[in-house]
């Protein structure tokens, strides 16, 4: 299939980048606060993808994401639903605690979508480049070959190169793994700006997102959230998502540790600032 990538040309000013909304309305709408509050237009904010996901507002969620004019490369959940697909394509190992779970918020998000939403998805590319500044910013999901590859901080570089190879591009901005980390070499940068819509597994229910910022050449800064976690997880147990998911918004540690290499399972309950710096 051909891709669709959409170049953006030149960027300047303060630029948004997060990812994993996962149907969490609570922290969307938390973010476009802050986006109002930093002065950055909703044209500046950028998500890697997986609007939709394991919380209870799906069609919410993507309409105030539409209605709010940010911009989106596709997740493969996205993918998933427009393709009219029976499974998220998250890639997790099949009869895996992730899989089954799957199993429940997948269709209750394909039942609750609206056909606009739908369609929107459709419009979705699967890359957006600018340059930011003298720099070219490449999104991708997964990776640039694989929407659904987990790519974390301890990956080998060798595994990353290909997506700055195909982009031709400085910086890679990533999503799909859920947790914020950047990994540099020689003068290339990953960075994946974490989800604002599960906590990253260490103890804490905020969330994460990167500001960059070009007041004094290239520069970024990973950022936590706060929002209404506890109406996202009520509204999870009213409407029978799974209950692990709603328990992670409330204790901020994951249910398992099944897609994680060691080093990041070892990063569990620990201050993520003091690691992805």
């Amino acid at each position: 299939m051909v891709k669709k990538n959409i170049q953006l040309g030149s960027i300047k000013g303060k630029v948004i980048l997060f990812g994993g909304v996962y149907s969490n309305l609570q922290a969307l709408e938390a973010l476009i606060a802050i986006a109002e509050n930093e002065v950055v237009a909703p044209e500046q904010c950028f998500c890697t993808g997986d609007i939709v996901g394991y919380c209870a507002q799906p069609e919410e969620t993507v309409q105030r994401f539409i209605n709010w004019g940010a911009h989106s490369i596709i997740g493969n959940v996205e993918l998933q639903l427009r393709n009219g697909d029976e499974d998220c394509g998250c890639d997790f190992k099949a009869g895996s605690r992730c899989d089954n779970f799957s199993k429940s918020w997948y269709p209750y998000a394909q039942y609750l979508l609206s056909e606009n939403s739908i369609n929107w998805m459709q419009s979705l590319p699967d890359h957006i480049s600018f340059t930011y500044p003298e720099k070219k910013v490449t999104l991708v999901h997964g990776s640039y070959d694989n929407i659904s590859e987990f790519v974390f901080q301890s990956t080998a570089w060798e595994q990353k190169e290909n997506s700055f190879l195909k982009t031709n591009s400085d910086v890679i901005v990533a999503g799909h793994c859920g947790l914020p980390f950047v990994d540099r070499h020689q003068d290339k940068l990953w960075i994946n700006p974490g989800v604002i819509g599960m906590p990253a597994n260490d103890g804490n229910t905020h969330v994460w997102y990167v500001i960059l910022d070009d007041s004094d050449g290239f520069s970024f800064e990973f950022k936590t959230l706060k929002y209404d976690h506890s109406k996202a997880n009520e509204l999870m147990i009213k409407n029978h998502l799974p209950k692990e998911y709603a328990k992670t918004l409330i204790t901020g540690f994951w249910d398992n540790m099944e897609i994680l290499p060691e080093q990041e399972r070892l990063w569990k309950g620990k201050p993520l600032d003091k690691l992805i710096h």
